[in-house]
């Protein structure tokens, strides 16, 4: 089968488009899936650059993120049989085989049934971002009807699907944006307000919005001081959530006197210890967000639809940034 192999940590050019032999299944519920679209997430290009998080399996294959139709299952799969179609987040962090590839071992436990309305390339630019947005707003904001929510980058990967999944829940949405484009976008996914973080004080812009002491839940996908920044758009008592780990020269003195909770989201910790629980409620999420796709309360954006031997050049999109919405490599010429 045709993959692309990070041959040693380092720049876009060592991922290599090459074959290698089809994956076996090894576990009674493992599932062969012949994979028609991978996702691509920062992630990837941060394990690319720095290097997996098991350096000693090495060569590895990459993407997190996979679409496709199941060719073969192990003897004690229920869930699913040859010819569905499944989506999924899993491998790609160095230690099981990615999705960067023609074929991917998964086991049935971690896929969801493709949504009927997505085609295989947006079903495979979701998985990640959807999980992702969920837990840090379901799960660890315990987000509820009603609510107000500020969203950082709400015209990114995980941005975009985070808007869409708190009004959803019923909630009100402010976000933040770079540019006029990216404002009407987020419009479109029914955020009410989007503040241009260029030119716009980010407190007093959500204050003036909410007509209080700031939102109920904020959601940092950005990180540095746009964390910081954050302690103040918060109401007292409020929700902030971020995914990336807060600088080590935080004050942290505002987000103590106005008694935040502070919660961190990483998707991927899961599978990266062996949460077999966790990793079950991921896929309990996207069999959720399956529904939410069907019923038109949910969709994936685009920015990028490009071949698997085009992997290089899709790392290289995402980390000039200002990508809108998510970028997936394809199987199939057909796809795209």
């Amino acid at each position: 089968m045709k993959a692309i192999l990070m041959t040693a940590p380092g720049g876009p050019d060592v991922l290599q488009y090459t074959d290698i032999p089809v994956p076996s299944l090894s576990g009674a519920h493992d599932m062969l899936v012949r994979l028609k679209a991978a996702g691509v997430n920062p992630v990837d290009t941060k394990l690319r650059s720095k290097g997996t998080y098991y350096p000693e399996h090495m060569p590895a294959i990459l993407g997190c993120d996979g679409a496709g139709i199941i060719e073969a299952v192990g003897p004690a799969v229920s869930r699913f049989k040859p010819g569905d179609a499944v989506y999924f987040c899993n491998g790609g962090i160095g230690g099981h085989t990615g999705n960067y590839a023609e074929y991917a071992v998964v086991d049935e436990a971690w896929a969801a049934a493709m949504p009927a309305v997505l085609s295989f390339a947006e079903a495979a630019a979701a998985p990640l971002v959807l999980i992702t947005a969920w837990e840090a707003l379901h799960d660890r904001a315990r987000m509820q009807a009603g609510q107000t929510v500020l969203v950082h980058a709400g015209a990114g990967g995980v941005g975009h699907v985070a808007i869409q999944l708190a009004c959803a829940a019923g909630c009100q949405v402010i976000t933040t944006v770079s540019s006029g484009i990216k404002a009407q976008f987020v419009r479109e996914l029914a955020a009410v307000s989007a503040i241009d973080y260029r030119s716009e004080d980010l407190a007093e812009a959500v204050r003036a919005w909410s007509g209080s002491d700031g939102v109920d839940i904020a959601f940092d996908t950005v990180g540095g001081a746009v964390f910081e920044q954050s302690f103040a758009a918060v109401r007292p008592y409020g929700d902030l959530v971020t995914l990336l780990q807060p600088d080590a020269g935080v004050n942290w003195k505002l987000a103590r006197m106005r008694n935040l909770r502070i919660s961190l989201e990483l998707m991927l910790s899961p599978m990266y210890y062996g949460w077999d629980a966790a990793q079950a409620h991921q896929a309990d999420i996207l069999r959720q967000c399956a529904a939410l796709f069907d019923a038109g309360k949910l969709r994936i954006h685009l920015s990028h639809v490009l071949p698997l031997s085009q992997a290089a050049e899709a790392h290289r999109l995402l980390e000039q940034g200002g990508t809108q919405g998510k970028i997936v490599l394809t199987m199939d010429d057909s796809l795209r």
